[in-house]
């Protein structure tokens, strides 16, 4: 029993901290729709909705209140091109969308061009002022711990709200280990440990893979992290797990009518 109710509560935690998210290619408005239609359900709503920045204004005239809109600058590849970031970022903020998704270019700073990184990252948040600024590392992409925890710093000192893993568009997307170095990373800085949130997303589609990053998040920012506010999933195809989850949960027979 104590599993079962395990997997529930890290459903209903899942569900509350997911970034529902449609970034292919061949995305249409009528898809932006129906994805901000499936972001309420009969079990609660989601934390957010992500899309490209050009249906960031069809995603907050059909979101419901409940539900924030996120878009991706830079995205997928994380390149230095401050002005091409700048546009995408210009169109999320004009959309009215309360979050921003931006990529840091991270084959820049595996070539020791930290200036770079910092130049787009220093750029992006002052341009979306009063957004919440979500970070993504592309943690599968770097070499090892440490430079994941370069990243992460970089990151941090630039104005971070967020930091998360991946795009989602990379071979390697979410891992435990990555994580594990981006939390620690946020909970020794004393300025990000109570204000920086961490968002894991890249192949995370069923509750169960979904628990090592809640347990991560509570064991190293505490269990008040485990909100919208300082945790984020980005997945697509989590959600039907979650609901799959919580509807069995839902018609679990009581001990009254199992008598």
């Amino acid at each position: 029993m104590a599993a079962a109710r395990d997997t529930v509560e890290a459903a209903r935690i899942a569900l509350a901290c997911l970034d529902l998210t449609s970034l292919n290619d061949a995305d249409t408005e009528a898809d932006v729709i129906a994805l901000c239609q499936r972001a309420v359900g009969v079990h609660g709503a989601v934390a957010a909705v992500c899309v490209w920045p050009r249906f960031a204004r069809v995603a907050r005239a059909h979101a419901d209140h409940a539900v924030r809109v996120a878009a991706v600058a830079n995205f997928p590849d994380g390149s230095t091109d401050i002005a091409r970031t700048l546009r995408d970022v210009d169109a999320i903020v004009q959309a009215g969308a309360q979050e921003v998704d931006v990529v840091l270019p991270w084959r820049a700073l595996l070539a020791d061009d930290h200036a770079a990184c910092a130049a787009l990252l220093r750029a992006t948040r002052h341009a979306c002022n009063g957004l919440a600024l979500k970070v993504i590392l592309e943690t599968g992409e770097l070499r090892d711990d440490a430079t994941i925890e370069r990243a992460a710093r970089l990151a941090l000192a630039e104005g971070a709200d967020f930091l998360k893993t991946s795009t989602g568009k990379t071979p390697v997307g979410a891992t435990p280990q990555g994580a594990a170095v981006i939390l620690r990373t946020i909970a020794a800085d004393a300025a990000a440990r109570l204000r920086v949130g961490f968002k894991a997303s890249g192949g995370i589609r069923t509750v169960a893979a979904a628990v090592p990053y809640i347990d991560a998040v509570e064991r190293q920012l505490g269990a008040q992290a485990l909100k919208p506010a300082r945790f984020r999933i980005g997945a697509s195809s989590l959600l039907d797990d979650i609901e799959a989850v919580l509807a069995g949960a839902a018609a679990a027979p009581t001990s009254n009518d199992s008598y």
